[in-house]
């Protein structure tokens, strides 16, 4: 009997037993998940809940919902993998072996990382990148009356690029709504050149701050945060100065990974960024955000590449090629406010573009355009995550980037 370890029960560790438990014969294989959360966040969601469009409620189910008939959910927290005996250890002293394992355990905000950031959190400082930041988020934003608002990134990569952008669109949108704008001084603050990693799209959503009055200060690699005087100091020595700080801290992979010497410096772990087989173990895949492919971790990045796994493990698995290379695929809707949203489509090799999506000439979605469209498909997105995605059901859509519908000329 050959055993599956899966460590992580998210979207890419549900999706993927979900998609490989039919493949996988019941006499011959076990399949094993361990996750140390009990509930599922919709994790997109989390951006919503400071605004009242969600209720917390509305973003959260339990994990063995999704759990199909035949795989095994382990609850506990996971002490180390220790790779060269196939076993992985809990901090329980509970001991499970495995022929492959799939680390699937995704990123966290460690906003320890930076002096000063957990000081005043929940204070004038605060984050909606966890479930309890957002709802504490959306507990100040009721009654805050004003002042200077700041959203921060600390460092590259985080979960979900665009969420930051996202987040002060609709704080503009929202303070506009609640008649406050005129007392509300937003600054965005990066450390990328611009306002997004890729040049054409970051053009874009930088023209988009501009006409919202959304000052922009790019560079800005944080050195502390000094809660007392409110302000935030750049390695540089500038001072960005705020009355209320939503900040993104620095994000890591699982701390497991790290004690396993399975990581990198942000402990993701080292994968073919094709593949996602891990670089040392030829049994060992790392999927979702808990790998350092060079791809948004994103819900779309971990959707594509679940489609094209499951055929390469089965490959895998019987010692033969892989053949269905991801081309790290990702496809965001961007929330703008006012009941509008953006759409950008990317991969590895190819940044965002104007066009048509996934219909070339159709749509229904424009690319890099703000359009009501694309709002809809941003708010529908939440049934199919439920209902399609986290299932393992096919959605009509191709998991490799195409450039049908995208523009190419005249991108100055």
């Amino acid at each position: 009997m050959k055993r599956l370890l899966v460590l992580g029960a998210g979207t890419a560790g549900t999706m993927a037993v979900n998609k490989l438990r039919p493949l996988l014969p019941r006499d011959d294989w076990t399949i094993t998940v361990v996750d140390s959360d009990e509930a599922h966040y919709y994790q997109p969601g989390y951006l919503f809940v400071p605004f009242g469009i969600y209720r917390p409620e509305e973003i959260v189910k339990p994990k063995a919902r999704f759990m199909p008939s035949g795989v095994d959910l382990v609850l506990g927290e996971v002490d180390r993998v220790e790779p060269d005996d196939n076993r992985v250890l809990l901090m329980d002293g509970t001991e499970l072996r495995y022929d492959y394992l799939i680390i699937a355990s995704g990123t966290t905000p460690r906003p320890e990382e930076t002096p000063g950031m957990a000081d005043d959190l929940g204070g004038s400082v605060h984050e909606f990148y966890t479930f309890a930041g957002a709802t504490a988020l959306a507990e100040k934003l009721r009654t805050w009356e004003g002042g200077r608002l700041v959203v921060h990134i600390t460092e590259m990569p985080i979960k979900c690029p665009v969420a930051p952008l996202e987040f002060t669109f609709l704080a503009d949108a929202f303070f506009t709504e609640q008649g406050l704008r005129d007392k509300v001084e937003i600054t965005y603050v990066t450390p990328l050149e611009g306002a997004f990693t890729k040049p054409v799209a970051s053009k874009y959503l930088g023209d988009m701050l501009d006409t919202r009055g959304i000052r922009l200060e790019g560079d800005f690699m944080v050195e502390s945060i000094d809660a007392e005087a409110r302000k935030l100091v750049s390695f540089d020595e500038r001072e960005v100065a705020y009355d209320l700080l939503v900040t993104i801290p620095l994000n890591m992979g699982a701390d497991f990974v790290a004690r396993s010497g399975l990581g990198d410096d942000l402990n993701y772990v080292e994968v073919d960024k094709e593949t996602l087989l891990s670089d040392r173990y030829d049994n060992i895949f790392a999927i979702g955000d808990a790998s350092n492919i060079p791809a948004s971790k994103a819900g779309s990045v971990a959707h594509f590449a679940m489609d094209l796994f499951p055929h390469n493990f089965l490959r895998h698995i019987q010692g033969l090629k892989m053949t269905e290379p991801f081309d790290g695929h990702a496809n965001c809707f961007i929330e703008t406010g006012h009941g509008k949203g953006l759409l950008i489509d990317f991969n590895y090799e190819t940044e965002p573009l104007p066009g048509k999506y996934p219909l070339p000439g159709f749509g229904p979605f424009s690319l890099l355009k703000e359009t009501e469209m694309n709002h809809w498909g941003k708010v529908m997105f939440r049934w199919m995550y439920w209902n399609i995605l986290l299932p393992g059901k096919e959605l009509p859509l191709p998991a490799l980037m195409s450039m049908a519908g995208k523009e190419t000329a005249d991108l100055s």
